[in-house]
Formats: structure tokens, C-alpha cells, sequence
């Protein structure tokens, strides 16, 4: 079963997880080749990771999100997170990763930010 469901909204790549809680590692490693097998999906470098239903992850898949962020940079993908539960919301906090990530509350304002040019939109 995949581990994430890729859709394409416009010229933005969304990712849904299909798990709701990412805690066993044959299943991280499983997320995380797909998420980077994704990264070059999105042609107009536009890319969205919804974590609606997520509410734990542990801290490998961290890793390999902080990991994902850098191949998208390395690769001119602008990547979007939306839908954190408090629970994720709270260890990005913990962790700062909040700063590190564009973080959005909801799908459609995270698509709707891609548009946005310098501080006044």
C-alpha cells in the first residue's frame, strides 16, 4: 500500500499521507522514498504536504522530512506543509522546525501563498 497519495491541483503538487500515525521505521523509509520520488512531479516547483489525519510521526520521519526540504531546495522546489495536527504542530515548535518550514493552516491558503510576492502579497 503506498504511503502517500499525490495529487496535482493547478500547477501545485499536493501529498496526503495515508497513515495517522508514522511510527515504524519499514514504514518511514517506505514515506520517505516516496516523497522523494515526488519532488521531481512537481514541474512548475510548486509543492504542498497535507498532514490532515497525521497526528503522531516520530522523530526518523522528521529526518526525513527536514531531508525532503533539502532536496527540494536543491532541486528550486518551493515545498508548503498545511493541516498539522497540535500534536505535529508541537514538536516543530519544540524543535524550531516551525521556522524551518512554511507552515499553513489550511490547504487552500497554502496553494494561495505560492501566488503571494513580497511582504504585502
Amino acid at each position: 500500500m503506498a504511503a502517500i497519495n499525490i495529487e496535482t491541483k493547478g500547477d501545485v503538487v499536493v501529498i496526503y499521507f495515508t497513515d495517522g500515525k508514522i511510527l515504524d521505521s519499514q514504514r518511514i523509509e517506505q514515506v520517505g522514498r516516496e516523497l522523494q520520488d515526488a519532488v521531481p512531479l512537481a514541474t512548475h516547483k510548486k509543492m504542498v504536504l497535507n498532514f490532515r489525519g497525521v497526528s503522531f510521526m516520530s522523530s526518523a520521519m522528521i529526518t526525513k522530512l527536514v531531508m525532503l526540504n533539502k532536496s527540494c531546495k536543491t532541486q528550486g522546489v518551493a515545498m508548503k506543509f498545511c493541516d498539522l495536527s497540535t500534536n505535529v504542530m508541537e514538536v516543530f515548535k519544540i524543535t524550531k522546525l516551525n521556522k524551518l518550514f512554511d507552515i499553513h493552516k489550511t490547504e487552500d491558503k497554502a496553494i494561495e501563498s505560492f501566488d503571494k510576492k513580497g511582504w504585502f502579497g
